[in-house]
């Protein structure tokens, strides 16, 4: 079974999909001894020293609000400015953690040492009490602002901050979050995402969502599956996410039915907090599984990138915390010769996030979600930030090589806690 999963798993990544990895490892089974090693990659400094050695001090660090929208912004003593997105919608609910717990930490301090600082934060005033989502994305918005401080300062992109650039443009899929509606109806639509990008590659969601082997309507997964693969046909890369749906057998069941449509990966098949479980639907399937937007835990990656619960790790730039951590997950997934495909946050400017990851990272899959448009008015002098023939070319400039209207930014207000 081994033999023929790496196989699969080869001709899927590298022949199937079209795309060239240079210097891709092929998949194999992590042995006992490498444990250590993998906790070295976790504990290892990921940003180049030589980039950070004259200090920047973080004078101020401002979160402004419209409406149900969030800017950060963030100006050194130096006189430098960045204004970056965090994830507006998780923020709606969690921010008052950013006020009172994350941003007040960094005043003063040299933003150069942001990975030193990071740790402190979490040991500071008990802040590790609140891990999660609600501390984890509120760390990703400093974090990334601060990123960006140091990219505009020393004129360096966001991805040479931690290593070379190996591309510039980067091949997407576009997703579907359509459930409940019929085959047909998402076959229009998923008709219409292709056709406004150029994309190569499509994701749509299967299952319930969380509903213990339910459907969202009697029987479209089941159909669903074959109908994609006949309309878009071979060429086509498709995944599908069950969001959870489902208990092991049903997953192996589904997981099967995709394998002989030739998926390159199947999303979250049982609750995404079952990792023995998840662990028995990839021994059993020879279709890639991922996994892992919903992780919050650097240790609970590690132990599943150790014990190959999944294929292909998913960290979330802004629910995991940021681009350190991110990047910590897929250097111990390069390491054991697994990809990194992150999710994708659906708001801000998270395309622009994921673009830069995708530029450095060697490890990164062939193909990163793209959102579309996205509602913050924003340029870049590097970069059209559109997709054409499903490609989008990552910004060079310095930091997130991004800037966002000024006459927008004007708009907003210093928000405050109650």
């Amino acid at each position: 079974m081994k033999i023929g999963r790496r196989h699969f798993l080869k001709n899927l990544f590298i022949g199937g999909s079209g795309v060239s990895l240079a210097g891709w490892t092929q998949s194999r089974p992590i042995q006992a001894a490498e444990s250590g090693a993998l906790y070295g990659i976790q504990e290892a400094s990921v940003l180049r020293p030589e980039l950070l050695q004259d200090p920047i001090r973080v004078k101020s660090i401002e979160l402004l609000r419209q409406n149900r929208t969030y800017l950060v912004r963030v100006r050194s003593t130096e006189g430098m400015e960045s204004i970056t997105a965090p994830n507006s919608s998780k923020f709606r609910d969690v921010y008052p953690i950013f006020l009172n717990r994350i941003a007040p930490f960094f005043i003063g301090k040299d933003a150069c040492r942001i990975e030193t600082l990071l740790k402190e934060l979490y040991r500071s005033g008990s802040n590790y009490k609140f891990q999660g989502l609600a501390f984890w994305v509120g760390q990703a918005a400093v974090e990334m602002a601060l990123l960006d401080l140091i990219g505009r300062t020393r004129g360096k992109p966001i991805g040479e901050l931690f290593g070379p650039v190996l591309q510039r443009d980067i091949a997407v899929y576009r997703a579907s979050g359509n459930r409940g509606n019929q085959p047909e109806e998402e076959i229009k639509y998923l008709k219409r995402l292709a056709a406004e990008t150029g994309a190569k590659a499509l994701k749509f969601r299967l299952g319930g969502r969380m509903s213990n082997n339910s459907d969202s309507l009697p029987g479209r997964t089941e159909k669903l599956i074959p109908l994609v693969r006949e309309t878009f046909g071979p060429a086509m890369t498709l995944y599908a996410d069950s969001n959870s749906s489902y208990d092991v057998p049903n997953s192996i069941r589904i997981g099967r039915l995709m394998e002989e449509h030739q998926y390159a990966f199947f999303e979250e098949p049982v609750p995404f907090d079952h990792l023995w479980e998840t662990k028995r639907v990839t021994e059993a399937l020879q279709i890639p599984i991922a996994g892992g937007e919903q992780e919050f835990s650097m240790r609970r990656f590690r132990w599943a990138i150790e014990n190959r619960v999944v294929d292909i790790v998913q960290p979330d730039l802004h629910y995991f915390g940021g681009y350190i951590r991110s990047v910590k997950v897929a250097r111990m997934a390069e390491a054991v010769g697994m990809q990194c495909t992150p999710h994708m946050s659906g708001s801000g400017l998270g395309y622009v996030n994921t673009l830069h990851l995708a530029s450095f990272v060697p490890n990164i899959g062939p193909h990163q979600e793209f959102k579309g448009t996205t509602a913050i008015p924003c340029h870049s002098d590097t970069s059209s930030l559109k997709c054409v023939n499903g490609i989008v070319r990552c910004p060079s400039g310095p930091g997130m090589g991004v800037d966002i209207d000024p006459d927008y930014i004007s708009k907003f207000k210093a928000a405050h806690t109650l």
